[in-house]
């Protein structure tokens, strides 16, 4: 494949946001989103795990063409999320037990984000290289984040705003992620 990297990275980023585009990783999306710094540090740890699966994915897809046992392809990519969530989980619960508390339930939710194991999957069928693979991991990650900072920045101010008593809560949240949905469908045109 000869997609130049900077174009898959803004693919990933924008055009085929995982969260707002593709549908994927909503869990933290809709959980995390409350608190701007919460979401910002969900993020990083999100992208983080990404890079990792990233890499370990395209170095397990070289491994198991070699032996010729692609069928083992996904085991593999599940072990390796669940290992590198742990590995955050235990970092952050370290160096920050107020992160780790803020966090709470979605931490180890990463495990079972969807986004993660598409990203693991997307990259390996499109046949991306080295370079590739972590264009769009980095891509996918700066997407979520940014996802997570646009939504966390508007339920802050909805927080001041007044909003109808039933539309508080879930209702506005959903609202408000099919409004960023649809503008995000403006990138769609950037797209080949």
């Amino acid at each position: 494949m000869n997609t130049p990297s900077l174009m898959i990275f803004i693919d990933a980023c924008l055009i085929n946001n995982f969260v707002l585009a593709l549908f994927l990783g909503l869990c933290p999306f809709l959980g995390v989103s409350t608190r701007t710094e919460t979401a910002f540090n969900m993020g990083l740890a999100v992208t983080f795990v990404m890079l990792l699966t990233s890499v370990s994915a395209y170095l397990i897809n070289l491994l198991l063409n070699a032996i010729g046992a692609p069928y083992l392809s996904l085991i593999c990519y599940i072990v390796v999320i669940a290992s590198s969530v742990q590995f955050v989980e235990m970092v952050i619960k370290k160096y920050s037990p107020a992160l780790f508390r803020a966090l709470g339930i979605y931490l180890p939710l990463i495990t079972t984000n969807c986004a993660i194991t598409a990203l693991a999957l997307f990259q390996t069928s499109r046949g991306y290289d080295f370079i590739q693979c972590l264009a769009f991991a980095l891509g996918s990650g700066a997407g979520f984040i940014l996802a997570l900072m646009l939504m966390s920045g508007i339920r802050e101010r909805l927080e001041l705003s007044d909003v109808n008593p039933i539309l508080q809560g879930t209702a506005i949240a959903l609202m408000i992620s099919g409004v960023l949905s649809m503008a995000f469908m403006g990138f769609a045109g950037m797209g080949r």
